[in-house]
């Protein structure tokens, strides 16, 4: 993991919505190449996070940065640095693969040859075969792929992910997290929302507990065993019994 200037960095971060406040005074930081992970009950301010960083929030106060680049100003200039990947993947169903990559490059100015996106979806995970077929057929795992594919091409240092591992099968779980440790080599900084904790230990370089809107705890993986699992689960069963 590297330890230079963090790509996403959320400084005493008060934010919500109308007249209520989700997160009060968040410090998080994402360096590259490292995978961290927010855990935390429905409503604790996971999503409220990532919308932080995508510019759809603007902070009560504290400050929020992309590579420098404060979201809630630029906008356009801060999601340049970032891809987002759903719970749900949204893809153009009667587009193939590789032409939903081009058309979304596209839309982003960025135009690459077949062969780069080609690559790209094939370091994604994304078998050759499945490039010209129409994603309509696609399952989670394969959208999620075309997805990563799409980072990839655009080369950007940080990744959003909402839930990435809900309603994946035990093996499409393993080869998205074999995704993420190949972008965790090429040094992007990864920032995954989830209730999977089992996944969140064996992918995490930290995991962050949120416990109504504050960090309750940060555990940071150490030694061959990385994490103590057992008492990460009482942990975070006594947060999601929380009121």
């Amino acid at each position: 993991m590297n330890d230079s200037s963090p790509i996403l960095h959320a400084r005493g971060v008060s934010a919500g919505y109308a007249d209520r406040t989700i997160l009060r005074g968040l410090d998080l930081a994402v360096v590259p190449g490292e995978i961290y992970v927010l855990l935390g009950a429905n409503g604790a301010g996971k999503s409220t996070a990532l919308n932080l960083f995508l510019g759809f929030l603007r902070p009560q106060s504290g400050s929020v940065r992309v590579q420098g680049i404060d979201p809630a100003a630029e906008p356009a200039k801060a999601r340049s640095r970032l891809a987002y990947i759903p719970e749900n993947v949204a893809l153009y169903e009667h587009l193939s693969a590789r032409e939903n990559v081009a058309y979304l490059l596209h839309l982003a100015g960025c135009k690459l040859s077949d062969t780069a996106i080609g690559a790209a979806l094939r370091a994604a995970g994304l078998p050759t075969s499945a490039h010209d077929l129409r994603v309509a057929g696609f399952s989670k795992g394969m959208r999620q792929k075309v997805s990563i594919g799409l980072a990839l091409a655009r080369k950007v240092p940080a990744l959003l992910l909402d839930e990435p591992t809900s309603g994946l099968d035990p093996q499409a779980a393993a080869d998205f997290h074999t995704l993420l440790d190949g972008l965790r080599a090429q040094g992007v900084a990864v920032l995954m929302v989830t209730h999977d904790l089992l996944g969140a230990v064996d992918i995490a370089d930290r995991i962050g507990f949120l416990d109504q809107g504050c960090m309750a705890e940060e555990v940071r993986a150490a030694g061959e065993e990385r994490f103590d699992v057992r008492a990460l689960h009482r942990r975070y069963a006594r947060l999601e019994a929380a009121p």
